[in-house]
């Protein structure tokens, strides 16, 4: 699959959404008047939203994914380089994890 140009926000998702709903609309209103010729349109302009929908997603979950690794990747190295430091933040966050704990 080819990595977009630019990031998908989830501004262009929650476009490419209400563009997907809205001519889901239409094409409901089209099948109540099945006889019109504007029933196909509305179902291929149906398909192609949900084409374009299922792409950004696709490109979001690509890039998320990406990012996850690339974190992954920046903390393995970060641990080795620096196993004493990790160590004492892991156990400062087990401390104040337990702390909120047995407060309850």
């Amino acid at each position: 699959m080819d990595t977009p140009t630019t990031p998908v926000t989830s501004a262009d998702l929650a476009r490419d959404l209400r563009a997907v709903v809205n001519d889901a609309e239409a094409l409901l209103k089209q099948a109540a008047d099945s006889a019109s010729g504007q029933y196909d349109a509305a179902r291929a302009s149906l398909e192609s939203s949900l084409r374009a929908a299922r792409l950004r997603l696709d490109d979001a979950q690509d890039a998320a994914l990406d990012r996850a690794r690339s974190a992954g990747r920046a903390a393995d190295h970060y641990v080795h380089d620096h196993p004493w430091q990790a160590v004492g933040f892991g156990a400062a966050v087990g401390l104040a994890i337990g702390l909120l704990i047995g407060r309850r």
